[in-house]
């Protein structure tokens, strides 16, 4: 399976959708959650593709928020 693998990406997903309502449920607040976990996904982006990609990455943001790319839902039929 590659990286782009449909599958594979939703697997993913649900394990860390899952891992996040554990973390609510034993009384995490879900803005610590959330930065936690940016700051965890970052940081093992940079020590795999370094800080310049990254930043690129980054930089890409905005308008894929806008479009809703990281809108639960928003893609499914």
């Amino acid at each position: 399976m590659s990286a782009d693998d449909p599958e594979k990406k939703g697997r993913a997903l649900q394990l860390i959708l899952d891992a996040w309502d554990k973390a609510l449920a034993e009384g995490a607040e879900a803005e610590v959650i959330a930065s936690v976990a940016i700051y965890a996904a970052l940081a093992d982006m940079v020590d795999r593709y370094g800080q310049d990609a990254v930043a690129e990455f980054c930089a890409t943001l905005p308008d894929r928020t806008r479009r809703g790319e990281f809108t639960l839902g928003a893609n499914e039929p």
